[in-house]
């Protein structure tokens, strides 16, 4: 099973996502930022799920739908090291990620 490590900058996204979420739908925020971290966790048992990112050399892709919202988590396989690395979350609905592709290299 592959370990699963999210970059720093993951946590600006999840407050970039929760705010947004907070200002909309307050009631569920929470319960969506832990229903994105729940998903990420299929990434453990099957880190080749996610589909080849576009432009992005070697990362990877996971499709999240929680409802009627869906997300984008960016990611990077190493196997040699057995271990998932997350650099990156959004939504659908956002045209790119917020960081340059500098910032996720792994």
């Amino acid at each position: 099973m592959a370990r699963l490590i999210l970059a720093p900058e993951v946590r600006e996204d999840f407050d970039r996502i929760f705010d947004f979420l907070f200002e909309h739908t307050p009631e569920h925020a929470a319960q969506r930022i832990d229903d994105i971290v729940c998903a990420l966790d299929i990434l453990q048992s099957s880190p080749l799920i996610g589909r080849p990112a576009e432009s992005l050399h070697g990362m990877r892709e996971l499709v999240i739908s929680t409802g009627a919202h869906g997300y984008l988590a960016l990611y990077r396989f190493v196997p040699e090291l057995d271990a998932v690395f997350v650099t990156a979350i959004r939504s659908q609905r956002e045209l790119r990620y917020r960081r340059s592709d500098d910032d996720r290299s792994t």
